[in-house]
């Protein structure tokens, strides 16, 4: 197939064109390259060394025989390079990773707020429209986020994207259909995701777009098969107060001696898939794209749900690292029951690398890379910190 992978040099977007590029697809990677800029604005840095697109790119080709072209387009601005680089390629599968993905970000400020949605709604919209000019028969396959459901508890299993419901008409028959879940994200960045779906759905029913919309739990792990084959190749791994996750926050506490900070009772549940689980469901994602004319399929891209202390427990486990409980200095409830359908994700991609298989993995990956860094660093600095 030709696949072009929106955010091609991100934490996700970059493992996934390696793959793709693996299995003998012809790639290209459109990235602005924003994600680099924002750790020299913020002052932070992967705790992996990164190396430059083109030299990731040269090295992937001696490494692999494969090359992976590369274009430097701002899919919020550059629309008509969009639409050209589109109607030139006719790319059978797009995958889109290109937006502002960290909820801290997005709320710390009003230029955060502003900058998410300005960037993640104005890219998803012209990528639409360019498909619908350009590239119309594109499958477009788009990494959301599970947090669109929002994280209080609702009372029951959360549904992949539709909810049943029965109406009323006025003649009183009942009816039965099924709506977009009527989400309640937690922050601006969640509020885009509900936006695109939004969006997805109305350009499936308008112009027949196929695409396919994964709701993402939170992402763990950093390497995968393709970037262990050479250093240069390395993932990022992000750990400062906007960008890293609380697995990596956890993880690289306990690499450093530094007691894990929870905050709160440590009773807020998310859902966490690993990174090489993902990679290998958005591989069957473009393998089973819905017909023209069909509504969005929503799957939730989830493997496992976990309370935060408790992941904080199975870090101690394998680090003997002591728990630090701190008030919560975000605005979430202090303990949520979460529970999602992820029936599809089992069916088709058998996940593989859970918390019991894979963490262990993982934190000794840390600790050969951990640097010392003041204690600080990993104290709440903000009302909405990661």
């Amino acid at each position: 197939m030709k696949v072009v992978i929106l955010g091609g040099d991100g934490f996700c977007g970059w493992p996934t064109s390696l793959r793709f590029s693996m299995l003998g697809h012809d790639v290209t990677i459109v990235d602005n390259l924003s994600r680099r800029r924002m750790d020299a604005e913020l002052g932070y840095s992967s705790l992996s060394p990164i190396l430059s697109i083109a030299e990731r790119l040269t090295r992937w080709g001696s490494v692999s025989g494969k090359s992976i072209d590369f274009q430097n387009i701002d899919l919020a601005h550059d629309y008509n390079e969009l639409k050209a680089l589109l109607r030139e390629i006719q790319p059978d599968v797009i995958i889109h990773f290109a937006e502002q993905r960290s909820a801290p970000f997005s709320m710390n400020s009003d230029y955060g707020r502003r900058y998410t949605i300005d960037n993640n709604i104005s890219a998803t919209h012209n990528l639409l429209s360019a498909i619908v000019a350009a590239s119309p028969d594109s499958h477009l396959v788009h990494l959301g986020t599970i947090g669109v459901y929002g994280y209080a508890s609702a009372g029951f299993q959360l549904p992949e994207g539709y909810l049943g419901i029965t109406g009323y008409g006025a003649d009183g028959q009942a009816r039965d259909e099924e709506i977009l879940f009527p989400g309640r994200p937690d922050s601006v960045y969640h509020m885009s995701k509900l936006l695109d779906q939004h969006m997805f759905a109305f350009y499936a029913r308008t112009y027949g777009l196929r695409c396919t919309d994964l709701h993402q739990g939170i992402v763990w792990g950093s390497q995968t098969i393709e970037t262990d084959l050479h250093p240069d190749l390395i993932n990022r791994f992000d750990y400062d107060p906007v960008y890293g996750t609380v697995v990596n926050r956890f993880l690289i506490q306990a690499a450093n001696d530094f007691p894990m900070t929870v905050y709160g009772t440590g009773g807020q549940t998310r859902a966490f898939i690993h990174l090489r689980d993902t990679i290998r469901f958005i591989v069957a994602a473009t393998e089973t794209a819905p017909e023209r004319g069909e509504r969005p399929v929503i799957v939730n891209q989830a493997s496992e749900t976990c309370s935060i202390v408790q992941l904080a427990h199975k870090i101690s486990a394998i680090s003997s690292t002591e728990l630090q409980f701190l008030n919560n200095p975000r605005i979430e409830p202090a303990q949520n029951d979460f529970h999602v359908d992820n029936s599809t994700l089992v069916r088709q991609a058998k996940p593989e690398l859970g918390f019991d298989t894979d963490l262990a993995k993982e934190y000794n990956f840390v600790k050969s890379l951990a640097r010392r860094t003041y204690p600080e660093y990993f104290l709440p600095r903000s009302n909405f910190e990661a």
